[in-house]
This record gives C-alpha cells, structure tokens and sequence, in this order.
C-alpha cells in the first residue's frame, strides 16, 4: 500500500524536462535567499525607527515597484526573451538587495525599495514564459506547479533562515545574503540553462500577435484574478491579527497554522494536479472550484468562535489555493498562444500586485471600521463575484470557440 502511494506521489513528477527542474532549482535558491521582505515590517520600525503609518506608504512603494517590475518584465521578455530578462533581474537585483540597507532618508528608502522590487520582480513574467519554452503543452500545468513548489519551499526556508541571521549578524546581514543568493541564482542560470534547448511549438510561433488589451475574456480573467489576489492577501495581512485578538493565538501557534498551509501544499500539490488533469475539466473550471473554496474559508471562520474552525478555513484556503493557482497560471499560458507572452504573463502577474497594493489596507480599514464578522462577508462577497466573472469568462470561451 506505501509503495503503492510512493509510486504514485513520483509518478506525479514524471514527464518534466531537466530545464523545468533547474528553472525550479534556480527559483528556489532565489526565493529561499528572500529574506529581507518577510522582516522588512519589523526592520523599518525597530531598526529605523519609522512610525507605523510611514512604514504602511514604505510598503506601496514596494507594490509600485512590483507592478513597474511585471510590466517592464513583459515588456523585455517580447523584446529580449525570456532569459537575457532573468538573469538580468536576478543580476542586477542581486546589487540593489545589498544597497538597500544604506538609505537612512524615509525618501530614500521609498526609492529603494522601489528600485529592488522593479527589478526582482521583472523576473515574474519572464519565468512564467520559460516554464512555456521549456515544457511540453500537455505538462505546462505541472510545470507551474512545480515552480509553485519551489517558491513554497525557499519561502518556508528564508525567513527561518534570516531570524538565525538577524539573531547572530543583525539585519545588514539579511541585505547580504539576499544579494548573494540572487547573484548565485543568477550565475546558476547563465551557466545551466540555455536557451536553445527551449522547444519550438508551431502554435507558439504567432507572425500576428493580438495584443493583450484587446483580448476581452483575458481581461475578464485578470478582473477575476485581482479580485481572488484580494481574498487570498489577507489570509497573510488581516487573517493573523484576527488569530491573535480574537482568538488569542500566539505567535507560535499562529506560525504552526500558516506553516500548515506551506506543509500541505509542499505534499499534496502536484499529485492533486496530476489527479485533476487527468479528470479533463477545463481550466476556468477548477480555477472556480478553487475560488470558491477560498471563499468557503471565510465563511468557516464565520460560522463560530470554536478553535476548529481556524483550522478548516486554513485547509480550505489551502486546498483552494492549491487548485486555483496552477489553473489559472496554465490558462494565461495558453491563452498566451494568441499574443506577446511576456505581456500576456505581464498582466498575469500584474493582477496580484494590484492585489498587494490595495488589498491589505482595504482589509485592515474594513476590519477597523466594521470589525472582522463584517470583513469575511465582504470576502465571501469577491469570492462570489470572481467566480461570476469566471462563468461570464466560460460562456465567452465557448462563443468564441463556436465563432
């Protein structure tokens, strides 16, 4: 029965090219070295001693510099490729990381960070393209969820890594390590990935790209997405707090709580993938099955103060995300047949930045003004009209498939 389990867990991974599985190595160096923007917060107040709401402006820098970052990524990967624009803002990010740490201006450090986050998160639509150059049409889906893995894993590695560093080095010591992880990244790339060895689909090959603002049920889709981006941030903004002064959690038991998340998802993604797509329901399809079942998640946590319910809503959230965010990636994929991939892949990512800017204010305001009961209905609320706008989405496919 184990062997059974086992055989079927690795067959989960079977098929991939060696070119997704270094594009995974490289991201998970790169994400595990991030580990600067988990402490940022707690960096820019005890350290710097900035006040609460200077720190709140400090973090819409960095949404702006991620959504110039996913523009101009697009921009470059139609321009350059998908790997002179990785390994330039891995490169180039890699410097600005280290020099983030000497700006003692609030100005200077908006700059700053605005300047790390443009060019670290030019990489975003880039990958996104390369996991399409490196895979078979047919394994995109589990391509993306192994990248998922990867980022899932360095992000559960880095900020447990820069706590030691904060404890034995101080915080300069976390800029270091976040430039050199990047640099090394960026290095590994150069060296291990080439791009001659990206396949040649015919269908990839478009002498008349549409462009992506004319592409009316995209847009529909990255409505949707920017609406689930708000829904799914604030299980890492305003979920905690309500954890702690509701519930009266501790900082530990709230960890052990989000580290649930990352433990499933590091377990069970890829055989849960490999077990859809072979069930053969369209994209849209499980990309709302996933939607609504985040928006399950709130309503678990509605429903009453017994300590259970966090742990359903989190398996729910989990279990929703696990879903949505490899289908709706692999949509954009091919739906990026039609167009410019990196503006396609560009707008994919830009969907979730918007999501980063006004997500966790709207959050913490609603929250303030209305209190937590009022704010998971408004979630359950967007969770609903995302999925409307996925129907709407569907309906469209099916008369643009008949035209």
């Amino acid at each position: 029965m184990l062997h059974q389990l086992y055989r079927s867990y690795t067959n989960s991974f079977s098929g991939l090219r060696k070119e997704v599985w270094l594009l995974a190595l490289i991201t998970l160096i790169n994400r595990a070295g991030t580990m600067v923007i988990p402490f940022l917060s707690l960096y820019l107040t005890k350290s710097r001693g900035f006040s609460l709401e200077e720190v709140g402006w400090i973090l819409t820098f960095f949404g702006l510099g991620s959504v110039t970052g996913s523009w101009l990524g697009g921009k470059l990967t139609d321009k350059i490729g998908h790997y002179k624009t990785m390994a330039a803002s891995l490169i180039l990010s890699s410097f600005l990381f280290v020099l983030l740490q000497f700006p003692q201006s609030f100005w200077g450090i908006c700059t700053g960070i605005f300047l790390v986050m443009t060019m670290a998160d030019m990489f975003r639509p880039a990958v996104f393209v390369a996991i399409s150059a490196y895979s078979k049409p047919e394994n995109r889906t589990r391509s993306v969820t192994l990248i998922r893995l990867a980022i899932n894993l360095g992000f559960s590695a880095g900020p447990a890594i820069g706590g030691l560093i904060i404890i034995g080095i101080g915080y300069s010591g976390l800029f270091w390590v976040d430039g050199i992880t990047c640099l090394i990244a960026g290095i590994l790339l150069l060296k291990l990935l080439h791009p001659k060895r990206a396949l040649e689909n015919a269908k990839e090959i478009n002498l008349k790209p549409q462009s992506v603002l004319k592409d009316k049920p995209y847009l529909l889709f990255i409505t949707a997405m920017i609406l689930f981006g708000f829904i799914f941030l604030q299980y890492f903004s305003t979920v905690p707090l309500f954890y702690a002064e509701v519930h009266h959690l501790s900082e530990f038991e709230i960890g052990v709580l989000l580290g649930f998340n990352g433990f499933i998802i590091f377990l069970f993604e890829m055989p849960l993938i490999k077990y859809l797509e072979v069930k053969g329901k369209s994209a849209t399809t499980y990309v709302i099955l996933g939607i609504a079942l985040a928006g399950l998640s709130f309503l678990a946590m509605n429903l009453s103060n017994w300590l259970g319910t966090l742990v359903i809503g989190m398996f729910l959230l989990t279990i929703g995300e696990m879903i949505a965010f490899p289908f709706s990636n692999s949509f954009a994929l091919q739906r990026a047949d039609k167009g410019k991939q990196g503006s396609y892949m560009a707008l994919y990512s830009i969907a979730f930045s918007i999501s980063h800017i006004f997500g966790h204010n709207s959050g913490m305001q609603l929250i303030g003004k209305l209190g937590y009961s009022f704010t998971w209905n408004v979630m359950i609320g967007l969770a609903l009209f995302s999925c409307l706008f996925l129907v709407w989405l569907k309906f469209k496919l099916k008369s643009e498939a008949a035209a």
